[in-house]
């Protein structure tokens, strides 16, 4: 088949790997100029680590492993280490590996095949679906005709929002916004990551390898607010975390103020009745986003995007079919993930001082 694949995020580029290697001709398109890495480390866990090493990428993955999480702890508002973060709690699967985001992504680009062909400063405008194929207008104005279209576009689809119809139909705010922003002159130095909490905040340094990140969230209900308006978002940021004095929360604040790639989003997850209509199809965020407290998002863009290629593998003349056999095998893999939350925000975020030294308590004596 002829397929477009919105998105070259790590769900848009392992579909591309795994589409292209069963034979069909596949091209991704990306909003960027660029790969977009911005971001944390991520986890790769569970059953994505046996399809990576079906997919060829293991060794790779392993290859640039760092322990970022595993130097993570708790500190107090003077910067004295009161608890460590309990990673074994959090590895809940045997192997989970940890890499850079920007290290994946190159990582998946480069075992792109010859069937799957990359294109920057492009993304879908419009799309028409007849029933036999899906007619596609670009935003540069070109057009093409594709037997099938992926959305890979992330939390914020735009392929979801032109088929499916509006995001808030779909997500649900879990009560948290994060944000992260470049630290350029802290130089990192292997030594552990500190996390401060005052009620219902966090603030971070977080390093791996020369790279070094301010960590900024907190609780709130839901903001409405342009996601797509930098300036909005360091306002928000500002009404939080401006008027704290203690610890490095300021200047954690100035980072993010004059980061111009600054990384800020709700906590949120998408739960969708169906992933496909027609002949368009849903995968990673943008069909069951778990949200970054789960930390599987990735490992389920990339066990998503392999079902999917085998459903169509099996059932090569019905994409009715394929997209039941694909959404039944890959749900299991999505109601875990997303269920795996709740515990995160109180350990990472608690409400309450009381719950602050009540975390940290525990976390001490069970040390």
């Amino acid at each position: 088949m002829r397929i477009l694949v919105s998105g070259a995020g790590m769900a848009g580029l392992s579909a591309g790997i795994n589409l292209g290697n069963a034979g069909h001709d596949v091209s991704i398109v990306e909003r960027a100029q660029h790969l977009r890495v911005n971001g944390s480390p991520i986890d790769i866990r569970g059953e994505s680590l046996a399809v990576a090493e079906q997919m060829g990428i293991l060794d790779d993955i392993r290859a640039r492993q760092v322990d970022m999480s595993a130097r993570t702890c708790f500190i107090d508002g003077d910067g004295d280490r009161v608890a460590d973060l309990p990673i074994a709690e959090i590895n809940d699967s045997t192997g989970d590996t940890e890499i850079p985001r920007e290290d994946l992504a190159h990582v998946l680009c480069n075992a792109l095949g010859p069937s799957a062909a990359l294109t920057f400063g492009e993304s879908i405008a419009e799309l028409r679906d007849d029933g036999c194929g899906v007619d596609v207008v670009f935003t540069s104005g070109a057009r093409s005709r594709y037997d099938l279209v992926v959305g890979a576009d992330g939390l914020h689809s735009a392929t979801r929002r032109l088929v499916f119809g509006p995001e808030r139909q779909y997500l649900r705010h879990l009560g948290f916004y994060i944000a992260l922003a470049a630290l350029p002159h802290h130089h990192p130095t292997g030594s552990p990551n500190p996390i401060y909490n005052f009620p219902g905040h966090m603030a971070g340094v977080v390093t791996y390898r020369d790279v070094a990140l301010a960590v900024l969230s907190f609780r709130s209900p839901w903001i409405d607010y342009d996601y797509r308006d930098l300036e909005a978002q360091k306002r928000i940021l500002d009404d939080e975390f401006g008027r704290h004095g203690r610890w490095r929360v300021r200047e954690l604040l100035d980072a993010a103020r004059r980061d111009p790639e600054l990384y800020f989003d709700s906590v949120s997850q998408i739960d969708m009745p169906s992933w496909h209509r027609g002949r368009v199809v849903l995968v990673g965020d943008a069909a069951h986003c778990a949200s970054p407290l789960s930390g599987r998002g990735t490992s389920l863009a990339i066990t998503g995007t392999w079902l999917l290629t085998q459903a169509l593998v099996d059932n090569a003349d019905d994409l009715d079919a394929a997209f039941a056999q694909y959404e039944r095998d890959q749900r299991p893999h999505v109601a875990y993930a997303q269920a795996t939350v709740g515990p995160g925000g109180d350990l990472l975020i608690p409400a309450t001082q009381e719950a602050i030294d009540a975390r940290n308590q525990g976390l001490a004596h069970a040390g």
